[in-house]
Parts: structure tokens; C-alpha cells; sequence
């Protein structure tokens, strides 16, 4: 079993043919056929099922296909890593983050990474949930990856700031003269949720404290993106809740923007697989430099935050 047949595997399943996979890898066909073959000897079984239209996994190939898609990353993984080295001067860095964090962080450190190192190419993976990002970095998709801290740690986790979540609300809305508020004061409200909200303890966010606070939120509009969420709050629409970097950096300049009270905020990483050198490493210490003191760093993550006191009425 080598490395190149278990990269031909991977193609032919994404290409969904044998043709397709051939061009792709600008081999011939019987070439290509030939290793798919020694392949299957080589672990006792068929990988795929030649089809009069394409091919299809086998159980067998269904076990083996996460193993050899890991195995080809981890290879293109390591001759980046290997190129990269000398200076951080050449070849590529592939980022994983969410999608708030790509959109309220990201372009300011991409920036500045393209002015410092202009031969080094960037490429952005972008998730919808941490979950989804954590699975990315154990599959090998990227060098590193940009988020909170990991549930189950892959391997190297470096803290490089902190994540605050903020509420955002119309200009003329009628806590629009105040700087924060607490959750109880907004039970009556309407919200706008997004499907990137952060999942605690089983719950959605949003679902988790409210209830804390003794109230279940009253959604108006559930979104996909949390920019789409922003816009729908500054016309009106609702509250909604929003990391501030994508509010006060991004979408948010037509909109007011209050912090709960306690203040909702949780640490962000950077974490890989294997100990980030070269580009990577140089890519790390630049996140550090961009972004907010570690020393403000909160002690515990949002989720474990006080409980807001109702206000006296």
C-alpha cells in the first residue's frame, strides 16, 4: 500500500469515475486502474464498485476512505510545512476558522500577512460551527485552525485572545442611550437567530441563557450567517446577539451595539495537529500581536458566566 494509491482511491471518489479521476491526475486509465487494483490486494478486499455510470463504496470502502483522505492531507500537509520552513518565504497555509471570526478578524490579519510574506499563499477554510472546524483540523483539511478552544485538543492549542458576545439593536431603539443591559430586560423582546449560534451544554446559546434568565426568547427570523443576522437587527426586525468583532468591524456601522451584563466572552485559539512551525508559526505570533492583550483574557468561557439579576420593577 503506498501514499499515490491511496491518493487515486481519494480521486476516484470524488470524480465518481475512473475518466474523470484519470484527467485529474493526469494518468492513463489502465495506469489508474492498475494501482486501484494493487490497492484493493493490498487490503484484502474491493474498495469500489465499477458501475455501467461511475463507481460506489463498498463497506469495505466506506471504512477505508477517512483513513486514506487523512493520509493525503497529512502528506500535503507535511511537504507545506517541509517548504515553508526556510523563513516562512514560499509555498502556502491553509487556515481554518468560523465564519464571524473570518469575517470580523481575518481580513485585518490577512492584510498584514500579505504585505510581511506576499510568496506565502493563503487559503481559508471557513465552518459554520466549532464542532464542524474541530473535525476539519482532525481530518487534516488545514495547518491550523482559528476558534475557540477545542473540545477534544488534536494536539498544539495556543491562546491568542478573547471572543465577546454583544447584543445588537436599532438606533432608535429604546435602549439605544445605554451601554449594557441586562438579559431579563429583554424578555419581552423579539429575536433574530442565526444557525451559527454556539451550541452549550445541548443548547443553542441564545435558548440556554434565556432560560437561565427564566424566560424562553421569542424568535422573529432564524438566519445562516451571522452578518445577515447584524442587518436584520440594525432595520428593526429584532435583538439579536453577534461576537462585537464582526459588529463594530464589519456590518455594524448602522447600529447600536449593548454589552450584557456580565459581559459574555470566552477565550479564541489557535491549534493544529502538530506544533506549528515556519509559516505557521510566523502566522500564530502575528494573531497574537493583532489581537487584544492576553492578560484581559476572561477566566471562565460565556457559558459559565454569572447569572444577570433581574432588575427591580
Amino acid at each position: 500500500m503506498s501514499l499515490r494509491q491511496m491518493e487515486y482511491f481519494v480521486t476516484v471518489v470524488q470524480e465518481a469515475s475512473f475518466t474523470r479521476a484519470a484527467e485529474t491526475l493526469h494518468v492513463t486509465q489502465p495506469a489508474l486502474s492498475h494501482q486501484i487494483k494493487a490497492l484493493e490486494k493490498s487490503v484484502g478486499g474491493a474498495l469500489l464498485e465499477r458501475l455501467a455510470r461511475g463507481v460506489r463504496l463498498t463497506p469495505m470502502g466506506r471504512a477505508f476512505l477517512p483513513h486514506a483522505e487523512l493520509a493525503v492531507r497529512s502528506a500535503a500537509q507535511a511537504r507545506r510545512a517541509a517548504r515553508a520552513t526556510a523563513g516562512a518565504e514560499g509555498g502556502e497555509l491553509h487556515v481554518a476558522t468560523l465564519h464571524s471570526l473570518a469575517v470580523g478578524v481575518l481580513p485585518d490579519v490577512f492584510a498584514r500577512w500579505r504585505a510581511a510574506r506576499p510568496r506565502v499563499l493563503l487559503r481559508l477554510h471557513e465552518y459554520a460551527t466549532t464542532e464542524a472546524l474541530e473535525e476539519a483540523v482532525q481530518r487534516g483539511t488545514a495547518d491550523l485552525a482559528f476558534g475557540p478552544g477545542p473540545a477534544d485538543p488534536p494536539g498544539t492549542v495556543v491562546p491568542v485572545g478573547e471572543e465577546e458576545l454583544v447584543l445588537v439593536v436599532p438606533f432608535d431603539d429604546r435602549l439605544a442611550g445605554r451601554t449594557t443591559v441586562t438579559l431579563p430586560e429583554l424578555a419581552d423582546r423579539a429575536w433574530i437567530r442565526c444557525a451559527m449560534e454556539p451550541v452549550v451544554h445541548g443548547a443553542r446559546f441564545l435558548d440556554w441563557a434565556c432560560g437561565r434568565a427564566g424566560f424562553a426568547p421569542r424568535t422573529a427570523v432564524w438566519t445562516e450567517h451571522t452578518s445577515t443576522a447584524v442587518r436584520m437587527a440594525a432595520a428593526g426586525v429584532g435583538v439579536c446577539v453577534a461576537p462585537a468583532h464582526v459588529v463594530r468591524g464589519a456590518v455594524g456601522e448602522d447600529c447600536m451595539v449593548l454589552s450584557p451584563d456580565p459581559a459574555w466572552k470566552r477565550p479564541l485559539t489557535v491549534y493544529a495537529r502538530v506544533p506549528p512551525t515556519g509559516a505557521a508559526e510566523a502566522f500564530v505570533d502575528l494573531l497574537r500581536t493583532t489581537w487584544p492583550a492576553l492578560g484581559d483574557l476572561p477566566e471562565q468561557p460565556y457559558e459559565d458566566c454569572p447569572l444577570p439579576v433581574a432588575p427591580v420593577r
